[in-house]
């Protein structure tokens, strides 16, 4: 079957050779409790800052702050199934994290190519999470793309 007309081609995202330096994309989603929670059950993270509002209130945010790693996972949603999609396999991802995200605070991850690499058919992203006009997650990624070419 040609590779042009193979069915599986509609679940895919791009192909390396559809991606250009500056293509953007983004995903946003309002973070709430039952999304915390549902992190720390699931991942085991159960440190009282994200979990119990007299110990968060002791601490430098004053008051309970989520997971950085849930919204670094938005970063993900746009890597797997937007920018490059669906097909595409995470290599590496730096993360800063810059300021905290609260209950009800809503995160943009915005994922930006910055370099194609032909001869691995990898490409750099510069990803980064903003709340309002706010960074609170800045970060670089590498991703292995599909390439049409085999």
């Amino acid at each position: 079957m040609d590779q042009l007309t193979n069915p599986m081609d509609k679940l895919h995202g791009y192909y390396f050779e559809d991606l250009e330096v500056g293509m953007h994309d983004v995903f946003a989603k309002t973070v709430t409790e039952a999304d915390i929670m549902a992190f720390a059950g699931i991942s085991g993270d159960t440190n009282p800052v994200h979990l119990n509002h007299e110990f968060a209130s002791m601490t430098m945010f004053e008051g309970r702050i989520a997971h950085g790693m849930l919204s670094a996972g938005f970063i993900s949603t746009v890597i797997g199934t937007k920018l490059p999609g669906p097909g595409c396999i995470y290599v590496g991802q730096s993360l800063r994290f810059k300021a905290p995200v609260r209950a009800g605070d809503t995160v943009a991850a915005h994922c930006t190519v910055t370099k194609l690499i032909e001869e691995k058919k990898f490409i750099e992203l510069k990803t980064q999470c903003i709340v309002g006009d706010k960074v609170v997650i800045d970060g670089d990624a590498t991703i292995m793309v599909p390439s049409r070419v085999k």
